[in-house]
C-alpha cells in the first residue's frame, strides 16, 4: 500500500467511527476537509440504508455541497442554535487535545459551530498528533484584506513568519466564505499557546485564527490497519 493510500485508509477509519457516534434525531455540525468528507459520506450512507434521521449545519460552502451530494438535510446555525455533536478534522492535535485547524480556510465558522455543540469530535489520522502545536503546521489567521500588511507586521513582532495564502488555481489570495484573506503564521513549536491565542485575537483586523483551545471533547485517531484510538477530555 502506498503512503498516500495508508493516510487515506487511516482517515476513513477515523471518519467511520466518528459517524457511528451520531444517532437519530441529532443536530450535527458538519466540518470541512478531506477527513470529515469521509464522515459525511458515511452519514449519507446511513441515511439511505438505515433510515437515520438527522439535520446538519455545514461549516463552509464546500461542506454544504458535500452534504447535498450525500443527501444530508441541512439547516443554518441561526435556526438550530445548539447542536448535539460537531464532527471535524484537524491539522495538528497536542496531548491536551488542543488543535490547529484551518488548512481549508474554514476555521472561523468551524470554531463557531464547535462551540455550540455538546460534543466536539475531532477525527484525524495518526500523522496529525504532535507534542506541541506549531511543530508541523502554521497557524492560519483570517484577516480583513485592507489590514493584511499590518497583521503581517504584528505577527512578525510576535516571532512568527507570516505568509499570505495564495490560490492554487486562481490568481490572488485565497478568499474565505466571509470574504476575508488568510495569513499563515509559522511559529515553530509553540511554547505558550494560550498567550499566542490572546495576542493574535488582539490584533486589529484579525477575525479569528486556527488555534482551538479546550474545545475538543473527543479525538479519534485512525490508523491504516483499522485501529482507531479514542482520546477524551
Amino acid at each position: 500500500m502506498r503512503n498516500e493510500e495508508v493516510v487515506l485508509a487511516a482517515k476513513r477509519n477515523a471518519a467511520v467511527q466518528a459517524a457511528a457516534l451520531v444517532t437519530g434525531g441529532m443536530k450535527v455540525g458538519l466540518g470541512t476537509g478531506s477527513t470529515t468528507a469521509f464522515a459525511l459520506e458515511e452519514l449519507g450512507r446511513r441515511i439511505r440504508e438505515e433510515g437515520l434521521s438527522i439535520v446538519g449545519t455545514p461549516t463552509s460552502s464546500s461542506a454544504e455541497l458535500l452534504a447535498r451530494k450525500f443527501g444530508i438535510p441541512t439547516a443554518p446555525l441561526e435556526v438550530l442554535l445548539s447542536l448535539d455533536v460537531a464532527l471535524d478534522g484537524a491539522d495538528e492535535v497536542d496531548p491536551n487535545l488542543n488543535l490547529i485547524k484551518g488548512r481549508g480556510a474554514a476555521h472561523t465558522r468551524e470554531k463557531i459551530v464547535a462551540r455550540q455543540a455538546d460534543r466536539f469530535v475531532v477525527l484525524v489520522d495518526d500523522s496529525k498528533m504532535v507534542d506541541r502545536l506549531g511543530t508541523l503546521m502554521p497557524v492560519p489567521v483570517e484577516v480583513v484584506p485592507m489590514a493584511a500588511g499590518v497583521v503581517e507586521r504584528e505577527i512578525s513582532r510576535l516571532g512568527g513568519i507570516p505568509e499570505l495564502r495564495m490560490g492554487l488555481r486562481k490568481d490572488g489570495p485565497v478568499v474565505t466564505d466571509q470574504g476575508f484573506w488568510i495569513i499563515d503564521a509559522r511559529f515553530g513549536a509553540i511554547d505558550d499557546v494560550e498567550a499566542l491565542n490572546l495576542a493574535l485575537l488582539g490584533i486589529p483586523g484579525v477575525l479569528d485564527h486556527g488555534i482551538f483551545l479546550g474545545m475538543a471533547t473527543d479525538v479519534l485517531v485512525g490508523s491504516a490497519d483499522g485501529a482507531v484510538r479514542r482520546m477524551s477530555r
